[in-house]
């Protein structure tokens, strides 16, 4: 897999969420040169700029369904980033907590993941990708998948 699309609210903040355990993944997929994005069904306007300033810094892109007239689960907004990510949507994985989002992007190519809280989430990162996914429990714990 060559890229990573995540949902905001719900998978990077809101309850059930590790935003720090996904913030190192994402940081160290972007050392392997893993391309990174946010696609988010936010309407945009002025008072998104803060979420639009992640990309370059915490992520490469991010696409706000406001900003391009075209929300999830509609086909065309995965396929939409993965063009800005310089991808194929076969290339992506996409991780949001809403099922019919997951489902949206696995039929326009991409591999879904469900956010159904931070541990499995995790956990399935580590496997796409064959890294350590961070904390995802306390050190020693059933949850903990660094290697």
């Amino acid at each position: 897999m060559r890229g990573l699309v995540l949902d905001f609210g719900g998978v990077l903040a809101g309850p059930d969420t590790d935003p720090e355990a996904i913030a190192a993944v994402v940081a160290e997929l972007r050392r392997r040169g893993v391309r990174t994005a946010i696609l988010s069904n936010d309407p945009g306007g002025p008072h998104a700029q803060w979420l639009r300033d992640l990309a370059g810094t915490f992520v490469d892109e991010v696409v706000l369904s406001g900003d391009v007239g075209v929300a999830k689960p509609d086909a065309e907004s995965f396929r939409l980033v993965a063009e800005r990510l310089g991808l194929a949507p076969s290339e992506c994985v996409f991780v949001d907590d809403l099922v019919g989002n997951v489902r949206g992007a696995v039929a326009a190519g991409m591999v879904g993941v469900h956010h159904d809280g931070p541990h499995t989430v995790m956990a399935e990162l580590a496997v796409l990708f064959g890294i350590a996914a961070g904390r995802s429990g306390p050190p020693g714990s059933e949850g903990d998948v660094r290697q």
